[in-house]
């Protein structure tokens, strides 16, 4: 069993930046993928950006150049910095880890532009 735990989302104006969060309670090294969803009100859940165990990057068109995922090992955190905010990308953003047998959720994080 693997908690997930996000941080750092709130409210920002539009072109500003924020920095999520995700602190896994196990070890991030051996999950297949590690990523960022999204969901907007009345949308279903989207990928936003995602690792693999091999390294490689997966990004949402959306967010292509604007956002930015990495993670810390030693600290088994997942981070996604996102620059040149929209109001479009206002969601709950949830963190996700896959295994080989099981994929986990964290409570998710709101996330508001607007001015």
């Amino acid at each position: 069993q693997v908690q997930l735990v996000e941080y750092g989302g709130g409210l920002v104006r539009p072109g500003g930046s924020l920095t999520l969060s995700c602190a896994a309670s196990g070890s991030i090294f051996s999950a297949s993928t590690m990523g960022w969803y999204r969901q907007a009100p009345g949308k279903q859940r989207e990928l936003v950006a995602l690792f693999t165990r091999r390294g490689t990057t997966n990004y949402a068109d959306s967010v292509k150049g604007r956002f930015t995922i990495s993670r810390d090992y030693a600290r088994n955190t997942v981070y996604l910095q996102m620059n040149s905010l929209k109001p479009e990308d206002t969601a709950v953003y949830y963190c996700n880890a896959l295994y080989e047998y099981e994929s986990y959720w964290g409570q998710g994080t709101q996330v508001t532009v607007s001015s």
